[in-house]
């Protein structure tokens, strides 16, 4: 049994090596068109079918390309690229999330677009997507997709309980309580991921690092306000408790779905699923609005989403013929097409036609993009959310104190971070 998985893991591997074909090996004749590879780190089920209708369109408008389509899982693309463009095999176009452009930049992985064709109307794109797509004054992606966080809620629990969506992580206690008391179901459920709770350090003035002073802040004074808040949101009447369960993700959603939680923090990522559940029949039924906000009295929410980037490895021909393909997957029109098949928000402000915002899902997310901060210029950020995780689920389950989690949160991004001060 081992043996089989070993060689179906080996074939697996030989397969997704021959697909990056960046450079000389792409089976290019001299006379034909140029194929150029591309790695989709979309959801297959709902979002790739989109793509490769898309990818089919492209070709046809463009008969000296060919775009070999290939979905990589997304918890596996970040190593795999990493892998396949150190040894020069990587594919030429990525589906990048925000927080690897950076970092595969550092690494000359990237092609830097300015001034090329790809980012040609970079105008029309939201200014803090740009942003996320630089590095060290160059920008290395174009802004595929966007996403942000938002507190979702059920409209009709929230009526029949008498209460409007919260401003403050103190309204979101009161509203719970009563609309347990009201509707018998909890009013909130939180989760214990380290993403999700970084609405409650932006709500505080807070980051887990102070980039430009070169210090790791996740022990202030500020940051642990923010998670006491965060960890006070498990506890007392109308929020559930703690999953710490390894299927915690699943769980909260399923719940909320299905009507047994009124309100949770999401994802535009999850709009298609939101929908599918008998909650949420009705779309109307869906409301949106920005997450709480601290004693700061302002509401952030973190950016995620994805660029378009091209392989620095990839020779003259695939390049062009990269952000070529990167310009018509990024167009308005192409756009419009992905919010509408797949519910996601558009990066750039002329994709949201009349007929994307008929979505209560788009149209309620891009009412919350305001509340969206940028990440930090700095290719580890999204790293430091892996020694969060961990230490978080540990507060959340009662097995460290925060001060001791944060504590050895603050060691393990220290190791992360050499030249930064504690």
């Amino acid at each position: 049994m081992r043996r089989g998985i070993a060689a179906t893991a080996l074939v697996a591997s030989l397969a997704l090596a021959a697909t990056a074909c960046g450079g000389s090996d792409s089976g290019d004749k001299a006379d034909g068109p140029v194929t150029i590879t591309w790695w989709d780190t979309s959801n297959a089920t709902n979002e790739a079918p989109t793509y490769k209708a898309l990818v089919k369109e492209f070709e046809a408008a463009n008969k000296d390309v060919k775009v070999k389509y290939v979905n990589v899982p997304f918890d596996q693309a970040q190593n795999k690229f990493d892998t396949a463009a150190g040894s020069k095999g990587a594919p030429d176009v990525l589906r990048s999330e925000v927080g690897w452009t950076p970092a595969f930049a550092k690494k000359g992985f990237f092609l830097p677009l300015d001034g090329t064709d790809a980012l040609a109307e970079q105008d029309k794109f939201q200014p803090n997507l740009i942003k996320q797509a630089q590095y060290e004054g160059k920008t290395y992606g174009v802004p595929f997709t966007t996403d942000t966080l938002a507190l979702v809620y059920n409209k009709a629990l929230f009526e029949k309980a008498g209460v409007e969506a919260p401003k403050t992580w103190d309204d979101l206690k009161k509203a719970a309580a009563t609309i347990k008391d009201k509707t018998g179901v909890d009013g909130y459920w939180g989760s214990t991921q380290s993403y999700y709770a970084h609405s409650f350090l932006y709500g505080e003035g807070a980051d887990t690092v102070d980039v430009g002073a070169k210090k790791i802040t996740v022990t202030s004074p500020a940051a642990e306000k923010a998670y006491g808040t965060w960890l006070s949101l498990f506890k007392g009447k109308g929020l559930h408790k703690a999953d710490t369960t390894a299927d915690a993700y699943a769980h909260i959603q399923e719940a909320f779905v299905s009507g047994k939680v009124a309100s949770i923090i999401q994802g535009p990522w999850e709009i298609t699923n939101f929908y599918k559940g008998s909650a949420f029949k009705d779309k109307a039924n869906l409301g949106i609005a920005t997450v709480p906000a601290g004693s700061s009295g302002k509401a952030g929410a973190p950016t995620g989403g994805h660029n378009l980037s091209v392989y620095a490895g990839s020779d003259k021909a695939h390049q062009e013929a990269s952000l070529k393909f990167v310009k018509f997957m990024t167009s308005a029109k192409a756009q419009e097409t992905i919010a509408l098949k797949n519910n996601t928000l558009p990066t750039r402000d002329d994709a949201y036609t009349a007929e994307v915002k008929a979505d209560p899902g788009i149209a309620g997310y891009q009412g919350v993009l305001a509340a969206a901060q940028p990440r930090p210029e700095l290719p580890e950020y999204s790293s430091l959310w892996t020694p969060l995780d961990d230490e978080l689920l540990a507060i959340a389950g009662g097995k460290k104190s925060l001060d001791e989690g944060l504590k050895s949160a603050e060691t393990s991004i220290a190791k992360l971070l050499p030249d930064y001060s504690k």
